[in-house]
């Protein structure tokens, strides 16, 4: 992926992403374009292994000649939601460390209709991303409801647009040392025109409309502008809360108290985020018992 084609994709857009995460992404883009360090950077483990399973007698079936997007192990369809989410792809699976919301889809939805799979688990491990394509998603999988148990079990954390995808499940485990929360939405703009002017760089704009340059990095943000983006960023953060609030049944007042701060473990039980704290496997034990 070209970085051009990257920073229009984070930069001066809406993204549904912790801020520690947005930094290390900027932070290495900032080196390869040219920009230097801006910004502190902090690092992710990740680490999932629902798989081990296989060897406490449950089969994994072998998907590689007809990948469908998800396992099964026994009866139930693992999905993975790792790493930064994206609107697309063209993927199945996650892939350099992102995953699509339209592989997602056809994970689920292949899922739901398949005779094999009697429940599905969204296997989330994921810092967020894009506000594109998020909503959407959550709703097709909230609106499955009812047709099969659909659990999200945190492997460790689910933030920002991946909690917006793990809250549309019947039910959230979340281990002790995971996250849930940063119900947000965040808008990065960078201004490079000092930067420019002192290079002797002077770039000039012809447009036709007002507000046609409105955010582009060669020009200082105006009050104007950031009014406008802030609408787009409040609007868009309504929705976040609001969809949350319907998927775990409570006010939308109790999840916009939160401000988008983080919960680790069973604070985020408390908060009405999870359902229960747990460890991956023996959430998934839990879900095998209940389909016996």
């Amino acid at each position: 992926m070209q970085f051009g084609h990257l920073a229009q994709r984070l930069f001066n857009v809406p993204v549904a992403i912790r801020p520690e995460k947005a930094e290390v992404i900027m932070a290495a883009l900032a080196e390869r374009m040219g920009i230097g360090r801006m910004m502190r950077v902090s690092g992710d483990a990740v680490d999932l292994t629902p798989m081990a399973l296989e060897g406490e007698g449950y089969s994994y079936a072998d998907r590689e000649s007809r990948d469908t997007g998800y396992d099964l192990v026994g009866n139930i369809a693992l999905i993975p939601v790792h790493g930064t989410l994206v609107q697309k792809t063209g993927c199945l699976r996650p892939w350099s460390g992102m995953t699509g919301y339209d592989g997602l889809r056809q994970a689920f939805l292949t899922a739901l209709y398949d005779p094999q799979v009697a429940a599905i688990v969204l296997d989330v491990d994921s810092p967020g991303g894009e506000v594109s394509g998020c909503f959407d998603l959550v709703d097709t999988i909230y609106n499955a409801r009812g047709e099969k148990p659909i659990w999200s079990i945190l492997n460790e954390s689910a933030y920002s647009a991946a909690y917006a995808i793990a809250s549309a499940a019947d039910r959230i485990y979340v281990p002790r040392t995971g996250g849930t929360g940063s119900i947000g939405v965040i808008c990065m703009h960078v201004d490079f025109s000092k930067a420019l002017t002192s290079a002797g760089i002077e770039v000039t704009f012809i447009t036709y409309g007002d507000r046609k340059a409105d955010g582009h990095s060669e020009i200082p943000l105006t009050t104007e502008a950031l009014a406008r983006f802030q609408g787009d960023i409040d609007t868009m953060g309504e929705l976040f809360v609001e969809t949350v609030a319907r998927n775990r049944n409570i006010t939308a007042s109790k999840v916009r108290a939160t401000q988008a701060g983080t919960y680790l473990g069973a604070d985020g039980v408390a908060a009405g985020l999870a359902d229960a704290v747990a460890a991956p496997d023996a959430a998934f034990r839990a879900l095998l018992s209940q389909l016996a």
